[in-house]
């Protein structure tokens, strides 16, 4: 798999949960606030732009830094739960209410890392920019 698929595929992963936080804010556990469901659907969207339209290594730029912010978020959440909750828009939690979020941040930070690192096929189509420039 390339960097521009596995954004696509995360992407669409991220815009399911953004829309379903909506109708079950405690979905698997996690606290989905409307400020929460909004930030997946955003990155949800970048990546599938990316995935689609952008070029292998804007892909792959992407995928590492938000894969770096995700997984810091993760962190983030077990080392400060109240600053990670605050930054989510959720209210004071106790330690450990936001281990499913926390866990799935790792989760998406690293399946986003991995994408930041997956190999390029060169049979991979060019964006018309990338075309434009090889001629």
């Amino acid at each position: 798999m390339t960097p521009r698929m596995l954004c696509r595929i995360l992407g669409y992963g991220l815009l399911l949960v953004g829309v379903a936080g909506f109708f079950a804010p405690r979905l698997l556990g996690m606290h989905l606030t409307t400020l929460h469901n909004i930030v997946h659907l955003a990155t949800g969207a970048l990546a599938i732009f990316f995935g689609h339209g952008g070029s292998p290594t804007a892909a792959r730029r992407f995928a590492f830094i938000f894969g770096l912010v995700y997984f810091g978020l993760g962190l983030l959440g077990f080392v400060a739960p109240d600053l990670t909750a605050t930054l989510l828009g959720h209210g004071p939690v106790a330690r450990g209410d936001l281990a499913p979020d926390n866990a799935v941040h790792l989760v998406l930070g690293g399946a986003f890392m991995l994408a930041s690192a997956a190999r390029t096929r060169t049979a991979e189509p060019l964006t018309a920019t990338e075309a434009a420039r090889k001629r």
